[in-house]
This record gives C-alpha cells, sequence and structure tokens, in this order.
C-alpha cells in the first residue's frame, strides 16, 4: 500500500512510497481504510524534532475513515463502520482516567514506541501511535470511534485533532464567561476552532492575532471581533481593555515567545490558556513575585482538556446545528501524491487546514 514515510527526523520533505504494509493487526485491533486526513501543525514538529518521535515513521493523526477489519475481542465495531481515528484514546483503568481527566491518559502515548508499518528494509512507527498518511492503518479498537453516516470524512478528519483541541480549549478549559474579551494568538485551523468556541461561549470581544493577513481575514469570518498582526496587539490591548489585559489569551504558537506575550496581555486575576504544542527544550520565563502578585491562571489545554469521546459528540451535535462551520476550515486539497503540497502550505500558513485524500 501507499504511506508517506519521514526517514529521518529533521527531514523536510516525506516520500511517497508503495511497499509499506501496515503490521500488528490481532486481539484488540482494528484495521482501518483512510479515506481522508487533515495535515496538522504537529506533523511537522514530529518531523523537526520538536516532538518525540521515533524515526522512520509516518506521519499524520487526524484522519478518518472504514473498518476493515476487527480483531478477537473487538464487539462495538465491524467491518464496513465508519470511524474518527483517535490519537489518545483513553484506557479507561489509569489513575487519570479514574480521576476523568481522559484527556490525560498516557495509554495512547505507549503504542508511539511500537512499529505498526514495515517495509522491506525494516519497521516504521506511525505519529502518535497511529499514521494516517497512509491508505491502511492498523491500530487499537479504542483509537476507532464510530461516527453516523451523515459526517463527511474530511468534517470527521478534522474533528480528530485540531477542532477538539481549539473548541475544547475554550469551551472545557478555559469555560469563559458571556461577555468577556479574548485573545486568541496564532490563527491556523486550531485557533480558528477557538475563536469558534469564544463565539459560542458568547465572548463580546474576540481579538486574532496573527502575522498572516489571509488568517486574520478568515479569522473575522469565522467571529473574531477584531484581526491584528503581532505588532498591534500592544495598541488592541489599551484601546479594548483600557490597558488591563483580556479576559482569557490564548496562546496557539507553542512557543515561549509567543506564550510570554500571552502572559503579558492576560488581565491581572485572567487566565491565559496554552493550547500550542512546543518543544522540551524552550522554557517560559517567569519570576516568582509577578506569579504572586498578578494571580494569572496558566491553564494547559491538553487535546482540549476533557473527555474525547464527548468533546467528538459535541462537535457534531454544534456542527449538525450550524453552530460551527468546520468545511469552511478546509481551504485546500491535494492527493497523497502531493503530500508535499500540503507541508508548504501548512509552513508558509496559505491553509488553515490541508486535506489529504486517499
Amino acid at each position: 500500500m501507499r504511506a508517506a514515510v519521514l526517514h529521518e527526523i529533521g527531514q523536510d520533505k516525506l516520500e511517497v512510497l508503495d511497499d509499506v504494509e501496515a503490521v500488528g493487526f490481532g486481539p484488540g485491533k482494528v484495521r482501518i481504510r483512510v479515506r481522508a486526513t487533515g495535515l496538522c501543525h504537529s506533523d511537522l514538529s514530529a518531523m523537526g524534532g520538536v516532538l518525540p518521535q521515533p524515526a522512520p515513521f509516518v506521519p499524520g493523526h487526524e484522519g478518518a475513515g472504514e473498518i476493515l477489519g476487527v480483531g478477537e475481542g473487538v464487539t462495538h465495531l465491524k467491518a464496513g463502520d465508519r470511524v474518527v481515528v483517535c490519537w489518545l484514546p483513553a484506557c479507561g483503568a489509569c489513575p487519570a482516567c479514574k480521576r476523568g481527566q481522559t484527556e490525560l491518559c498516557l495509554a495512547g502515548f505507549m503504542n508511539a514506541g511500537t512499529p505498526n508499518f514495515k517495509r522491506p528494509g525494516g519497521d516504521v512507527f506511525g505519529f502518535a501511535g497511529t499514521g494516517t498518511f497512509a491508505e491502511e492503518v492498523v491500530v487499537d479498537a479504542g483509537c476507532a470511534v464510530p461516527i453516523p453516516d451523515d459526517v463527511p470524512f474530511d468534517i470527521a478528519a478534522l474533528i480528530g485533532c485540531g477542532v477538539t483541541t481549539g473548541l475544547g480549549a475554550a469551551l472545557n478549559t478555559a469555560d469563559l464567561e458571556a461577555g468577556s474579551s479574548v485573545a486568541v494568538i496564532g490563527c491556523g485551523g486550531v485557533g480558528i476552532s477557538v475563536i469558534q468556541g469564544a463565539r459560542l461561549k458568547g465572548a463580546a470581544e474576540i481579538v486574532a492575532v496573527d502575522p498572516i493577513e489571509s488568517r486574520r481575514q478568515a479569522a473575522l469570518r469565522f467571529g473574531a471581533t477584531r484581526a491584528i498582526a503581532p505588532g498591534e496587539l500592544p495598541d488592541a490591548k489599551q484601546r479594548i481593555t483600557a490597558g488591563e489585559g483580556f479576559d482569557h489569551v490564548f496562546e496557539v504558537v507553542g512557543k515561549s515567545a509567543t506564550a510570554r506575550t500571552a502572559y503579558d496581555n492576560t488581565r491581572r486575576g485572567g487566565t491565559l490558556v496554552v493550547v500550542g504544542a512546543g518543544a522540551m527544550d524552550d522554557f517560559l520565563q517567569l519570576n516568582m513575585f509577578e506569579l504572586f502578585f498578578d494571580e494569572k491562571r496558566i491553564l494547559p489545554s491538553m487535546y482540549g482538556g476533557g473527555d474525547v469521546l464527548r468533546s467528538y459528540e459535541r462537535t457534531i451535535a454544534l456542527w449538525r446545528a450550524g453552530r460551527i462551520d468546520l468545511a469552511g476550515l478546509i481551504t485546500h486539497r491535494v492527493p497523497l501524491a502531493d503530500i508535499n503540497e500540503a507541508l508548504d502550505q501548512m509552513r508558509t500558513g496559505t491553509a488553515l487546514r490541508t486535506c489529504i485524500e486517499l
């Protein structure tokens, strides 16, 4: 089968090969025919070594498709079922799951160290234990979440990561109140989803901050009340909040510099929500006095900060009701053969989300 492979960490191009085989099928596993997958910035981060991932590997973790086969013991799925790939399944038994913090379950991360593909030259890993830049993938049954027949594969793929992460940051982690002031730093697919979540919660001011003009214009279409370049943020803070700072600031870039900017533009007693996934050696510096004196809450948001399955259901309900726009997030479509074109679209910021069609 065909799959896009990164041979070594640090390479900026993927090679589309036709000699890749999905392996590991057996008890508790399912085989999925991937029909659509989105390109998430986390894929680029893993390729560049920002996020830890053994190589060679097949990137992709935001996918949807249909079940080709189920292993022994799998009773909730059958061949032909339509599913979204969940890269962070909950085991239901660990301390995090028992506390109701299923987004912190580490079971899914353990899968990342087990190869789920192979080539004549050896084993190949799947990013985050999945690897959806492939025509087929074998994953734990918990990674395959059934979706209704009326949800298209491309829409379902977005729900698998970016939309769930962004909406959840606003709806679950921040739980922002109606009438609040919000700034969102970084307005790609995840940032736009944060904006839609803030609009749903009734935020009075939603300021989109991004260096790319096309993304700023998109943010306005999705519910931002203002869209500005990063250099304009101090003026916006003064005009909108009289210099006090925003009630909620979302950092959706994954860098300490933008997290520091987000902190500085959060009002005293306000909330900084860290959504971007950054590097382990990139440190955010805060002094002990400001932490104490300003009483700003710093809330990391892992995969939307809530129960993933419930978040999927909520997102589908909001989409059906026309309360959120998911189709509009897909600005580009490419076949798997042109995957490197999609990478360029992500790097240059010309795409909110590129859908890779298999």
